[in-house]
Formats: C-alpha cells, sequence, structure tokens
C-alpha cells in the first residue's frame, strides 16, 4: 500500500470551496399580497424550479432589524442553484413564465442572483 498525504485543516474547506462556488444562489424579498394565491406560486414554482437542480436553503420573516434603514419586504427566500444557467433556465422556463402572473397578483417580489464573492 502507497501512503497517503497528511491530512491537513484547509483541505476540507478547500474541497468545500470549489463545491460551493459554482452554485448561484437566488434571494428574493417577498410581501405577500394574498396568501392563497402565494401558496398556489409557490407549489407551482417549486415544482418547475426542481428540474433545474433548485434547492430551499432558507425562508423566513423579518424578526429584527439591527442596523441600517428597514427593507419593504417581510419576508425573504434563498434557494440554491447548481449554477447560473440553471438558475437562467428555471426563470426562463415557459412554465415559470406561465406562473408570473399568479406571482404578481399574490406577491411583490425582488429577485437577485449572487454568486461565490472570491
Amino acid at each position: 500500500m502507497g501512503a497517503r498525504a497528511p491530512h491537513t485543516a484547509s483541505q476540507p474547506h478547500q474541497r468545500l470551496k470549489k463545491e460551493v462556488s459554482m452554485s448561484t444562489v437566488m434571494l428574493s424579498q417577498i410581501t405577500v399580497k394574498d396568501p392563497e394565491k402565494f401558496q398556489d406560486y409557490l407549489g407551482k414554482s417549486k415544482s418547475v424550479a426542481g428540474r433545474y437542480g433548485a434547492e430551499l436553503l432558507y425562508a423566513g420573516q423579518v424578526q429584527d432589524v439591527l442596523h441600517g434603514t428597514p427593507v419593504a419586504h417581510r419576508m425573504i427566500v434563498m434557494v440554491r442553484f447548481p449554477d447560473r444557467a440553471a438558475l437562467r433556465g428555471w426563470f426562463d422556463d415557459p412554465e415559470y413564465k406561465a406562473i408570473v402572473p399568479l406571482r404578481e397578483a399574490a406577491s411583490d417580489q425582488v429577485l437577485v442572483a449572487y454568486s461565490d464573492a472570491s
């Protein structure tokens, strides 16, 4: 058997950074106008997004503003896509485009894509 390279503390971090750096995160700031329609929109949107490898990372409501000007939207949803092409594929998908009027009737949203900062 051959000798293994010594394990260093930086190796797991480097491996994780490579895995995460390719992904794109979409942050959606939301004000719900019609809760019933919003739930309908979420179900339909998740169905389409799942085909593009989307993963829900977080969803929650504003609790406290610790610093700065409070945001107008009270809810946030964070979704990771495998890469920018997958995010654009979901956003431009004809099935998703068909539910945009439902999204707009159900909520006001700001959708922003983020990539690795390094």
